[in-house]
Protein backbone atom coordinates (compact mmCIF):
# COMPACT_ATOMS: atom_id res chain seq x y z
CA UNK A 1 0.00 0.00 0.00
CA UNK A 2 1.24 3.23 -1.01
CA UNK A 3 -0.56 5.72 1.83
CA UNK A 4 0.17 4.84 5.26
CA UNK A 5 -0.80 6.45 8.76
CA UNK A 6 1.95 8.70 10.18
CA UNK A 7 1.91 8.23 14.42
CA UNK A 8 1.18 11.00 16.71
CA UNK A 9 5.04 12.57 16.50
CA UNK A 10 5.46 12.58 13.16
CA UNK A 11 1.51 14.25 13.00
CA UNK A 12 2.81 16.85 15.47
CA UNK A 13 5.75 17.85 13.65
CA UNK A 14 4.72 17.93 9.79
CA UNK A 15 0.83 19.38 10.06
CA UNK A 16 -0.21 22.90 11.49
CA UNK A 17 -2.16 23.38 14.64
CA UNK A 18 -5.22 23.85 12.81
CA UNK A 19 -4.61 20.78 10.49
CA UNK A 20 -3.75 18.54 13.60
CA UNK A 21 -6.86 19.80 15.46
CA UNK A 22 -9.12 18.88 12.56
CA UNK A 23 -7.41 15.82 11.57
CA UNK A 24 -6.45 14.02 15.28
CA UNK A 25 -9.05 16.29 17.38
CA UNK A 26 -12.14 16.53 15.66
CA UNK A 27 -12.26 20.31 15.48
CA UNK A 28 -14.21 22.05 13.18
CA UNK A 29 -12.50 25.29 11.07
CA UNK A 30 -14.30 28.54 10.36
CA UNK A 31 -16.93 28.67 7.60
CA UNK A 32 -16.54 30.81 4.70
CA UNK A 33 -12.43 31.29 6.21
CA UNK A 34 -11.06 28.38 4.85
CA UNK A 35 -8.49 27.64 2.10
CA UNK A 36 -10.35 25.34 -0.30
CA UNK A 37 -14.16 27.09 0.42
CA UNK A 38 -13.56 29.22 -3.11
CA UNK A 39 -10.81 26.90 -4.86
CA UNK A 40 -12.97 26.39 -7.93
CA UNK A 41 -9.51 25.31 -10.52
CA UNK A 42 -9.58 21.23 -11.83
CA UNK A 43 -7.31 19.30 -9.71
CA UNK A 44 -7.37 16.52 -6.46
CA UNK A 45 -8.11 16.65 -2.90
CA UNK A 46 -5.68 14.46 -0.71
CA UNK A 47 -5.74 13.34 2.90
CA UNK A 48 -3.35 16.11 4.39
CA UNK A 49 -2.22 13.04 6.68
CA UNK A 50 -1.38 10.47 4.42
CA UNK A 51 -1.30 11.94 0.75
CA UNK A 52 -4.05 9.62 -0.74
CA UNK A 53 -6.04 10.81 -3.38
CA UNK A 54 -9.94 11.39 -1.40
CA UNK A 55 -12.11 13.90 -3.26
CA UNK A 56 -11.99 15.32 -7.52
CA UNK A 57 -12.82 18.91 -8.18
CA UNK A 58 -15.01 17.31 -10.51
CA UNK A 59 -17.22 16.50 -8.10
CA UNK A 60 -17.41 19.53 -5.53
CA UNK A 61 -20.19 22.08 -5.86
CA UNK A 62 -20.98 25.22 -3.92
CA UNK A 63 -23.49 24.29 -0.91
CA UNK A 64 -23.74 27.77 0.73
CA UNK A 65 -22.39 26.19 3.98
CA UNK A 66 -18.66 27.53 4.15
CA UNK A 67 -16.47 24.73 3.47
CA UNK A 68 -15.55 22.50 0.55
CA UNK A 69 -18.65 20.46 -0.47
CA UNK A 70 -18.09 17.30 -2.67
CA UNK A 71 -21.10 15.20 -4.03
CA UNK A 72 -18.74 11.89 -3.52
CA UNK A 73 -15.58 10.71 -2.69
CA UNK A 74 -12.91 9.39 -5.21
CA UNK A 75 -13.82 5.69 -4.06
CA UNK A 76 -16.46 4.88 -1.23
CA UNK A 77 -13.79 2.38 0.40
CA UNK A 78 -11.38 5.81 0.55
CA UNK A 79 -13.62 6.89 3.75
CA UNK A 80 -15.73 6.04 6.53
CA UNK A 81 -18.78 7.20 7.84
CA UNK A 82 -19.16 7.07 11.99
CA UNK A 83 -22.26 7.89 13.83
CA UNK A 84 -21.49 11.31 15.88
CA UNK A 85 -23.86 12.64 18.51
CA UNK A 86 -21.84 15.87 19.84
CA UNK A 87 -23.48 19.05 19.81
CA UNK A 88 -26.91 17.29 20.92
CA UNK A 89 -27.37 16.26 17.28
CA UNK A 90 -27.13 13.35 15.16
CA UNK A 91 -24.65 13.54 12.23
CA UNK A 92 -22.41 11.20 10.17
CA UNK A 93 -18.93 11.55 10.82
CA UNK A 94 -16.38 11.57 7.55
CA UNK A 95 -12.90 10.21 8.52
CA UNK A 96 -9.86 8.75 5.67
CA UNK A 97 -9.36 5.21 5.68
CA UNK A 98 -6.26 4.95 5.94
CA UNK A 99 -5.26 7.93 8.06
CA UNK A 100 -8.23 7.49 10.55
CA UNK A 101 -7.92 11.53 9.77
CA UNK A 102 -11.17 13.64 10.61
CA UNK A 103 -12.37 14.97 7.61
CA UNK A 104 -15.86 16.45 8.08
CA UNK A 105 -19.96 14.86 8.04
CA UNK A 106 -21.84 13.76 5.07
CA UNK A 107 -25.21 14.97 5.03
CA UNK A 108 -28.19 14.34 2.73
CA UNK A 109 -29.09 17.69 1.39
CA UNK A 110 -26.81 17.71 -1.55
CA UNK A 111 -27.74 18.01 -5.55
CA UNK A 112 -30.82 15.47 -6.63
CA UNK A 113 -28.89 14.76 -10.06
CA UNK A 114 -25.55 13.40 -8.46
CA UNK A 115 -27.23 11.10 -5.35
CA UNK A 116 -27.89 13.55 -2.72
CA UNK A 117 -24.99 13.39 -1.15
CA UNK A 118 -22.82 16.45 0.41
CA UNK A 119 -19.76 15.71 2.06
CA UNK A 120 -19.05 18.73 4.22
CA UNK A 121 -15.21 18.84 4.35
CA UNK A 122 -13.06 21.00 6.77
CA UNK A 123 -9.83 22.23 4.45
CA UNK A 124 -7.44 21.76 7.05
CA UNK A 125 -8.15 18.01 6.41
CA UNK A 126 -7.52 18.44 2.65
CA UNK A 127 -4.16 19.13 0.15
CA UNK A 128 -5.14 20.51 -2.76
CA UNK A 129 -3.38 19.44 -6.08
CA UNK A 130 -3.64 21.71 -8.88
CA UNK A 131 -4.50 19.34 -12.15
CA UNK A 132 -1.76 21.07 -14.02
CA UNK A 133 0.79 19.79 -11.31
CA UNK A 134 -1.03 16.08 -10.72
CA UNK A 135 1.34 14.28 -13.08
CA UNK A 136 4.70 15.81 -11.58
CA UNK A 137 3.86 15.28 -7.96
CA UNK A 138 2.73 11.81 -8.21
CA UNK A 139 -1.26 11.73 -8.77
CA UNK A 140 -0.80 11.76 -12.98
CA UNK A 141 -3.38 8.52 -12.85
CA UNK A 142 -5.75 10.71 -11.19
CA UNK A 143 -6.23 13.06 -14.35
CA UNK A 144 -9.22 11.62 -15.58
CA UNK A 145 -11.30 11.80 -12.79
CA UNK A 146 -10.30 15.62 -12.63
CA UNK A 147 -11.30 15.93 -16.72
Amino acid sequence: MKYKKKDQDTLLKTLTPDQYAVTQKNATEPPFQNEYHNEYRKGLYVDITTGEPLFSSSDKFESGCGWPSFSKPIDPELVKELSDTSLRMKRTEVRSSTGDAHLGHVFDDGPKETGGLRYCINSASLRFIPADEMEAQGYGDYLELVD
